[in-house]
């Protein structure tokens, strides 16, 4: 696979909001048609959970399936148009330091984490709880989690459709901008799994920056 890697012209002076979300922690923000979200891996080998509604009909929401399919690949990189379950572009990446993104295996959760790792982890927080507390925010419930992305997650695909979580590919500093076609509520959840190498086994904190379209 080749994997696409483009620097970002957006100088980070010229972001208006930057945000450092602790490890394990979720966070939220409307973002309005036209500026950038960058995600930054501060200390490498971190999954981001992410989820995009429609701000104007959140019932409009990010859909997986639509998305490979329209691309026809099975990963997220550098080019990839994250489409809604309306067959509508929510937003873009346009830009890519990492090169590596899954929207195939979906978020941690206490009942996954039960059946995967055994009984003693079932309380252990996780990204399914973590969407259901800033959804909230919005009126939105469990009910409205789909299949996420997750940033900075490397899952090969074997030919045959089997897929396993691996170490990440991700270094210190590595990030990935998304530019908004649409109003949208986007949520994240700095993924505080422990025990596959999502993580490296070990959650950190990441940093959030937003542009507005004419700030570069």
């Amino acid at each position: 696979m080749t994997v696409l890697i483009t620097p970002s012209p957006r100088d980070a002076s010229n972001a208006f909001y930057s945000h450092d979300i602790p490890a394990e922690r979720p966070w939220s923000q409307v973002l309005k048609r036209g500026q950038t979200l960058r995600i930054i891996d501060s200390e490498g080998q971190q999954a981001v959970d992410a989820l995009l509604y429609c701000l104007a009909d959140p019932t409009e929401r990010y859909s997986t399936q639509d998305t490979l399919r329209t691309q026809g690949s099975a990963y997220i990189e550098l080019g990839t148009r994250l489409v809604s379950n309306k067959g509508r572009v929510m937003a873009r990446i346009t830009a890519d330091s990492c090169g590596r993104h899954d929207s195939s295996a979906g978020c941690c959760s206490c009942e996954s984490n039960a059946v995967r790792f055994g009984e003693a982890t079932r309380y252990q927080h996780a990204c399914r709880e973590n969407f259901i507390l800033e959804l909230s925010k919005y009126g939105l419930t469990k009910r409205d989690i789909v299949a996420n992305l997750n940033f900075f997650m490397n899952v090969p695909i074997d030919p045959d459709g089997k897929f396993t979580v691996v170490d990440g590919i991700s270094a210190s500093g590595n990030y990935v901008d998304i530019t908004m076609d649409l109003d949208v509520i986007f949520v994240i959840s700095n993924c505080p799994q422990v025990n596959n190498p999502c993580n490296g086994f070990n959650p950190t904190p990441i940093r959030v920056m937003i542009w507005d379209q004419d700030r570069f």
